[in-house]
């Protein structure tokens, strides 16, 4: 699942270390989320689109295989 939480990230001035300890996750989580080889529990989920005021679907890109 592709997302912007890097970008996002980037445009707030954060370190992946920061937006980890702000959603109680690890920088390894972080990197992966951003790296698309992880996808995150709908609670992180929506943890990370809260942290940045956007919804979801804002943040992550859904596509059909």
């Amino acid at each position: 699942m592709k997302n912007h939480i890097e970008e996002l990230r980037n445009a707030q001035g954060m370190r992946q270390d920061e937006l980890a300890k702000a959603l109680g996750v690890s920088r390894q989580t972080i990197s992966s989320l951003e790296n698309g080889r992880y996808n995150p529990s709908i609670t992180l989920a929506y943890k990370i689109a809260k942290l940045f005021s956007l919804t979801i679907e804002e943040v992550f890109i859904f596509e059909e295989d």
